[in-house]
């Protein structure tokens, strides 16, 4: 007899429905300017049961704005190679998915945003840091953490978000080439 799986509960529909409502919404309207009412609106459903599944919009902008970075395993990159990769998937990662564009946008505007933007960037490029880093002092990996997140959050923000004309033209292996061996000597080169 096989085994078939059972149908999603309507729930998970509705909770789906209204995630995908809210991660639009605040790409639109920003933190501030995203409202339960018009997130249940969007989402086709009312605004109760927007607060029943997350509370407030605190905590429906928390489960909104999880986010897998998808980062790669750095022990399959050839050690000369990292800086490039994490460039290029960055920059996939930006243009495949307007949730990260979303969390950016409100970070800069809204501590909450900000906040949750810290946090996924400590749980999952921190990691990467801190296998790669050959300095044995405490924070070393940590620093070089926040300086490869300054220059792609930098080049997001550029490109993504304020659109200066220079950063939308350039092509994509141009700002790889630039930005590869900075993001390379962040996370490898012996401390200054």
């Amino acid at each position: 007899m096989a085994m078939t799986s059972p149908a999603p509960r309507r729930s998970d529909a509705t909770r789906a429905a209204i995630l995908a409502a809210a991660r639009d919404r605040f790409a639109a309207d920003g933190y501030e300017r995203a409202t339960i009412r018009a997130i249940a609106k969007d989402a086709g459903i009312d605004p109760s049961m927007v607060m029943r599944y997350y509370g407030n919009k605190e905590g429906l902008f928390a489960a909104a704005s999880e986010f897998d970075l998808r980062l790669p395993d750095v022990a399959a990159i050839p050690p000369g190679d990292i800086g490039a990769v994490l460039v290029a998937h960055f920059l996939d990662r930006w243009e495949e998915d307007e949730t990260l564009t979303a969390l950016l946008r409100v970070g800069v505007t809204n501590p909450a945003g900000s906040e949750r933007m810290q946090t996924i960037f400590k749980r999952q490029l921190a990691p990467i840091a801190a296998a790669l880093c050959p300095d044995p002092e405490p924070g070393r990996a940590t620093d070089r953490a926040v300086l490869v997140a300054s220059q792609i959050l930098g080049m997001a923000v550029s490109r993504y978000v304020l659109c200066f004309p220079p950063a939308v033209a350039m092509p994509r292996e141009e700002v790889v080439a630039w930005l590869g061996p900075t993001v390379q000597r962040y996370l490898t080169a012996a401390a200054p």
